[in-house]
């Protein structure tokens, strides 16, 4: 099981790296990180277990953040109102995107992260991704919204980048030009 001592921190060296595409079938160790990745992001979200385990509460985490370079990352989203999102995405791709930009109102977080970082990080409003289950099947989703954001969050782990070198350092919040807020309070 991941726990916080297996999520590598900014500064490690492995979260500036491109992570490398994932080959199918899976090997039993790519198998079973696709299992823990998700394991992690349920069980930080149930109170019990992240209380008697130690967890972060999280939405998304990739590979990389566990100090594994693979393409390849699990997200879980339970919002009111809202159909549930759970998946694990291996070699996500973004076909297309919308024009129109959003952005998190209070910020984005991150598991590797352990401060605040303000500002707002300009986000593609919608997008069309396509990816592969632990099964070796290509699937298709259309994400908006905290999905998408979340979606995009994850794919910059996989390319080395973090949320926060998307924020304007000088004035980290100006406004985003045709963006939409999404506020989650």
């Amino acid at each position: 099981m991941i726990g916080m001592k297996d999520i590598i921190r900014e500064g490690h060296p492995s979260l500036r790296k491109r992570a490398e595409e994932v080959e199918f079938p899976l090997s039993e160790a790519d198998r079973k990180l696709s299992e823990e990745l998700m394991e992690y992001v349920m069980n930080s979200q149930n109170p019990e277990k992240s209380e008697k385990y130690g967890l972060r509460p999280g939405i998304g985490l990739a590979a990389p953040q566990v100090d594994q370079l693979k393409r390849m990352f699990a997200l879980h989203i339970m919002e009111e109102e809202q159909d549930p999102i759970s998946f694990v995405a291996i070699n996500p791709r973004i076909i297309s995107h919308s024009v129109e930009k959003t952005y998190l109102v209070t910020g984005e977080g991150c598991l590797s992260v352990d401060r605040d970082v303000e500002g707002f990080v300009p986000r593609y409003a919608r997008i069309t991704v396509k990816a592969f289950d632990p099964e070796g099947k290509e699937y298709k989703l259309r994400l908006k919204g905290l999905p998408a954001i979340a979606f995009q969050h994850e794919l910059d782990h996989l390319n080395g980048i973090m949320f926060y070198d998307h924020i304007d350092p000088k004035n980290p919040y100006r406004e985003i030009p045709g963006a939409i807020p999404l506020d989650r309070a």
